[in-house]
């Protein structure tokens, strides 16, 4: 059945300004666009937007989705001020959680207290004598209690990994602070087998989903396959959420913990909902708690250039494993020391034809990493939103001199680089609208400044076409994908209002009003 829509401001996205009155839609694919007086007669059902606005699918290019639905279902840390009102909500839900369970909270932030304060163990251990696990907002560090390090079988004797500190106090004791792939070693010791932990993975992606769908989101590029147990749990998962309930574009990163298991195992993907994408590593943690891997000190902790998570050989050797399998890899690297070590690495061994690596975040570089990344067929996957939750807190940790290339998305698009819009949600707000805002003003919302860095501003058309036609090119589908172009896939992001018109702020009050992914309605307020 061949379906119109009109009625509304259309946007093709692929020239800035370009639009078209109407959208004629058959099997999930776009066959014409053009003049309502021409397509009505082809069309076997008409949808009137009633005056809302359409995009193509918007698609977060890097995010978590079982962990934005764990955040959803969890204890959510991330709003609390101060030290003492996190450990108040630790607190009460304490209350509520049953004894033969571990209490889970994400995402505190001690850049958000007036005294940077970070609950003890101590206090953690008086809350409860069961395990307490609390991620901070980066997910590159843990805050646990006594007996979540028992289980673990931690011990003041236990070595800290390579690539991960256990965290102790000046007396050599136990902090209770787990960073990097110190993080893994109480991981491993959760359960995560069962009938039962797979109908919770199914229940928190299921959330997840339906919140994207309603901010307008028709997929995403998500890295799950290496923290819920075997591989087999999430990609269940998302079978059984995926398609026979809700219609998503889910392009799953793999892990390299499981890449060559699923390689070897042939795994089949349900293709076009279900996706394989790149090998998943890690070069760096974060900014936040300083393990970011830096080429020169940081200026708050002139002793500490941060941490690389593999030596050079063994992320060679990764990098080497990618190409056996004919796949490109997609690399997190936030400080630039990071970004040289995997530009190394690709250089050596380079991409696939046809396909390309992706440097996820790129916060911290330099221009002579720029102009070797401008040789390569790379995507760079950013997180505008990191800027205002960054700012102003990290510049005591990079310096003035560093700023130049931080967070310089505009100097990236300036240089000819590919580069897609995400949030790495649950890090930050999935909200595509909030990240939009962030690459445009660079801010909080109605902060009475002009933005930081702002020279590094991108405009609307930028903003919002990286999370169409950028994301598409981020796993090399331009082609069929991100644009509203006959022969394209009928995704379309449907909002109330036109984000190219009012101020600024005026886009944070813009709704999804529709959700269409292959044709079809995911979601509608109406």
């Amino acid at each position: 059945m061949k379906e119109l829509w009109y009625g509304g401001k259309i946007y093709t996205m692929e020239r800035e300004n370009e639009l078209v009155e109407s959208v004629l839609v058959l099997d999930g694919k776009i066959i014409a666009t053009g003049n309502l007086n021409d397509l009505e007669s082809q069309a076997d059902k008409k949808i009137n937007l009633h005056g809302a606005t359409m995009y193509p699918g918007f698609v977060d290019s890097h995010l978590h989705i079982i962990w934005h639905g764990e955040k959803l279902i969890r204890l959510d840390l991330s709003k609390t001020t101060s030290c003492e009102e996190m450990l108040e909500m630790i607190t009460e839900a304490a209350k509520q959680t049953p004894s033969d369970q571990w209490l889970f909270g994400e995402g505190w932030n001690e850049n958000n207290f007036p005294d940077r304060r970070i609950p003890t163990i101590q206090e953690l251990d008086t809350i409860r004598k069961e395990p307490i696990i609390l991620n901070r907002i980066c997910l590159h560090q843990s805050l646990v209690n006594s007996s979540a390090l028992e289980a673990a079988g931690i011990t003041e004797q236990t070595e800290s990994p390579f690539g991960g500190e256990i965290g102790k106090d000046q007396d050599g004791n136990l902090n209770g602070r787990l960073f990097e792939k110190a993080k893994e070693l109480v991981d491993a010791s959760i359960p995560k087998e069962g009938e039962a932990y797979i109908d919770y993975l199914e229940n928190a992606m299921e959330l997840a989903i339906k919140d994207m769908h309603s901010k307008g989101l028709t997929g995403g590029h998500s890295d799950d396959m290496s923290y819920f147990g075997h591989y087999t749990n999430p990609l269940t998962a998302y079978r059984r959420v995926i398609g026979s309930k809700r219609h998503f574009r889910a392009h799953l990163l793999r892990h390299v913990k499981s890449f060559e298991e699923m390689m070897t195992d042939g795994v089949q993907f349900d293709e076009p909902y279900i996706e394989p994408g790149a090998l998943k590593m890690f070069a760096d943690g974060a900014l936040g708690g300083s393990t970011a891997a830096l080429s020169k000190p940081y200026t708050d902790n002139p002793t500490n250039k941060g941490m690389f998570i593999h030596t050079d050989v063994r992320l060679e050797e990764y990098v080497q494993l990618a190409r056996k399998y004919n796949s490109a890899v997609a690399i997190h690297a936030i400080g630039d020391a990071a970004a040289e070590q995997m530009i190394q690495a690709i250089e050596k061994y380079p991409a696939p034809e046809g396909k390309r690596d992706r440097l996820i975040h790129a916060c911290v570089l330099r221009e002579d990493l720029v102009e070797r990344l401008k040789r390569l067929p790379i995507i760079i996957d950013i997180q505008p939103a990191f800027v205002p939750s960054d700012f102003p807190w990290v510049t005591e940790r990079l310096g003035e001199e560093r700023l130049e290339w931080a967070y310089a998305w505009r100097k990236l698009i300036d240089h000819g680089l590919i580069c897609a819009n995400g949030t790495d949600t649950p890090i930050e707000d999935v909200d595509p609208i909030k990240t939009i805002y962030a690459a445009v003003e660079r801010k909080k919302a109605n902060d009475e400044h002009n933005g930081y860095l702002p020279e590094e501003k991108l405009t609307r058309f930028e903003a919002i076409q990286l999370y169409t036609l950028g994301s598409a090119k981020a796993i090399c589908k331009e082609h069929e994908r991100g644009l509203i172009k006959p022969g394209y896939d009928a995704d379309f992001s449907i909002f109330d209002l036109d984000l190219f018109e009012g101020s600024p702020e005026d886009m944070l009050h813009v709704k999804a009003v529709k959700t269409v992914v292959g044709g079809k309605i995911v979601y509608s307020i109406d």
